[in-house]
């Protein structure tokens, strides 16, 4: 077994934490549009923005699957060697990263979701939960089995999951059958994305798995392993070509705000400003906070309009001024969910 130590790795990126903030707030914005009912009333004041929002705003997750693919290149493989710990930690670890907030947000979605059916009926109000379910949930399979979520964007942590075992069973097993050709894990890599993108992801039976989201966070990867300041590698910039060319043959948006997002990457570590720029506090705390507000904003969004239909006049303006109120509420309870629970978990994972 050839496998490298851990090295030590950039704690934060401020063009990724400002992409992350982005995404994130872009992703909240979509929920409040898509489910209502206090859009529905909203609407007359900006049909074009909540129209848009409901409609394209999701496509901001493909920048997490990127990011994603980017920043699991860098915690399993920075040299192109996978690290020397056991996979069953790895993948523990990974898990209980995930799943601590996740799990704390979950019973706080099934509590809201009690509340809210409590006040009004609205199709956007999850059903109360079934044994089997829920621990489908805790397991990070109610896609698998065909369960319907529990808060909005629980599929992701379970896609997130996969994703990052299939890199790291991937860069293991090359590493175990090619031991002197650390090439051959990036190979099998791109093999994969040009799969996933020619292939899986033009097949919606495949959403529950981790290979039709390949494409996007095999790019992210690419991208940290195929460039390094002052120099992209030839590679690199055959995968983006690919990329492009599945586009051709199969246009996708996802898979175009993807690639988009996998070249920003590149071109910022190549040309060194994802550790320089942007330097803004804002973004930087909304990029820490994007997972906890991620998890968190379902909830606090689902409590917020059922407060708004039942005991709240329906007029336009006060009902967007209850998504407002909303999205911010969103904010707030992440950035308490990322202090009160992220964070320190976060502690306990490292020590």
């Amino acid at each position: 077994m050839t496998a490298h130590t851990v090295q030590p790795a950039v704690s934060r990126f401020p063009f990724i934490d400002a992409v992350k903030a982005i995404a994130s707030q872009l992703i909240v914005l979509h929920h409040l549009a898509f489910y209502g009912p206090m859009s529905d009333y909203a609407r007359a004041i900006s049909p074009g923005l909540i129209t848009w929002l409901s409609q394209y705003a999701r496509i901001a997750v493909q920048g997490f699957l990127v990011m994603g693919g980017f920043l699991a290149a860098q915690a399993l493989a920075r040299d192109g060697r996978p690290v020397a710990k056991p996979v069953g930690k790895l993948l523990w670890r990974r898990y209980l990263k995930l799943a601590i907030p996740y799990l704390v947000t979950l019973l706080l979605a099934i509590a809201a979701a009690a509340v809210s059916r409590h006040l009004i009926t609205h199709d956007s109000i999850p059903d109360a939960p079934g044994l089997f379910q829920f621990i489908a949930h805790i397991l990070l399979l109610q896609g698998v089995f065909g369960f319907d979520g529990l808060s909005a964007g629980v599929w992701y942590i379970a896609i997130d999951f996969q994703l990052y075992a299939l890199l790291l069973i991937i860069l293991r097993s090359a590493d175990r059958i090619w031991p002197e050709r650390p090439g051959c894990a990036r190979g099998c890599v791109i093999a994969l994305i040009v799969a996933s993108l020619y292939v899986l992801n033009r097949d919606a039976a495949w959403d529950n798995w981790a290979v039709y989201f390949f494409g996007a966070y095999g790019l992210g990867a690419i991208a940290y392993w195929g460039t390094r300041p002052g120099q992209t590698d030839w590679w690199a910039i055959a995968t983006a070509v690919a990329a492009a060319v599945a586009l051709v043959v199969d246009y996708r948006s996802r898979i175009f705000v993807a690639l988009l997002v996998a070249i920003a990457l590149g071109l910022s570590r190549c040309s060194g400003i994802i550790a320089t720029w942007p330097r803004t506090r804002l973004l930087a705390w909304l990029g820490e906070i994007s997972y906890s507000v991620f998890l968190v904003h379902f909830p606090v969004c689902l409590l917020v309009n059922a407060v708004f239909e039942r005991f709240v006049q329906h007029a336009p303006a006060i009902q967007f001024a209850g998504m407002l109120l909303a999205w911010f509420a969103s904010i707030a309870c992440g950035a308490l969910l990322h202090r009160a629970v992220e964070r320190r978990a976060a502690g306990w994972l490292k020590r």
